[in-house]
């Protein structure tokens, strides 16, 4: 019990920095927020009392701590504020591009999940051998080449030149594969090199060599020993890594016209949305906190050596 309050306090005040950070840069963005609120409403050229009314509308005069406070509880119940592009709501304009984005990582997590073990196990089946020259070499290539580059490779060779998918994609399962693959590459590479370590280390471990004494055979030695032992590091990456997946959809979803958050984040950013943008920051750093916190308790529980104060210091 001790161990859950202290991380969910942790990650509260991580949550409150995070608040912090997220507001000034919305308190600092260059320009007047009433104008852009009355050019998203048709208003190209407002007047300084049309300005003058949003702002006390917006209650834009108030002292910084004041706005800092309704802003915060706002974002507590929901409310990230109105787009100055669409004039809507950010809490709604996420909301209908939710399940798109949601379908693209859950499907890239599960692409890296596997080639992550797949890389993994091959590599520490053969330490130094060629198998685990392979597998690292094809890791290092994973990771090294940008989304994007590997985004417009992939259009290019597999959707235009060998007819394999849709040039523009419409959200649905029956396009993901190509999206959710270029998205999964990096955080497949990574997360490989992770485990691969994990299972040699847990290779060396004395308890293995007697499993192999009473005969215990090389698939039995991976699963019931290797990998289980192997997990909270692999565990802690992944968790982590399916955060971090959110915070690099907006490329991929830009390269095949996605029609996620991430892709509708990127158009803000163009226009200088910062209501958006600033929204799809909060909810990124939120989830990946929120993630991390997960982990860290279902790594404490599949680990008793994490629960005492000493291992976690």
């Amino acid at each position: 019990m001790t161990t859950v309050l202290r991380r969910v306090g942790q990650a509260l005040v991580t949550l409150l920095g995070t608040g912090l950070i997220v507001f000034g840069m919305l308190a600092v963005t260059p320009g007047d927020p009433a104008h852009r609120v009355l050019e998203a409403r048709g208003i190209p050229e407002p007047s300084p009392a049309a300005v003058a009314a949003v702002r006390d509308e917006l209650r834009l005069d108030d002292p910084l701590v004041v706005r800092f406070g309704r802003w915060a509880g706002d974002a507590v119940t929901g409310d990230l504020g109105v787009s100055w592009r669409t004039g809507r709501p950010v809490a709604d304009e996420f909301v209908t591009r939710l399940p798109a984005t949601l379908r693209l990582t859950g499907a890239a997590m599960a692409l890296a999940v596997v080639l992550a073990l797949g890389l993994a196990a091959v590599a520490a089946a053969a330490p130094g051998r060629w198998p685990d020259v392979v597998a690292r070499g094809v890791a290092l290539a994973m990771l090294v080449v940008p989304g994007f580059v590997l985004g417009v490779i992939v259009l290019d060779v597999l959707v235009v030149r060998a007819g394999l998918g849709r040039v523009i994609a419409d959200g649905s399962w029956a396009t993901v594969f190509l999206p959710a693959l270029t998205l999964a590459l990096a955080s497949a590479a990574s997360w490989s090199r992770v485990l691969r370590t994990s299972l040699l280390e847990a290779a060396s471990a004395p308890y293995l060599r007697v499993s192999v004494a009473r005969g215990a055979g090389r698939r039995r030695l991976l699963g019931v020993h290797q990998l289980p032992n192997a997990a909270p590091a692999f565990l802690t990456m992944v968790g982590l890594g399916a955060a971090a997946l959110i915070g690099g959809a907006p490329i991929v979803e830009s390269v095949f016209t996605w029609p996620g958050i991430g892709r509708y984040t990127v158009e803000a950013i163009n226009a200088r949305d910062m209501p958006v943008v600033v929204g799809f920051t909060l909810v990124a750093v939120v989830g990946y906190v929120l993630t991390s916190l997960v982990v860290d308790l279902v790594c404490a529980a599949l680990d008793p050596r994490l629960r005492t104060g000493r291992a976690a210091a």
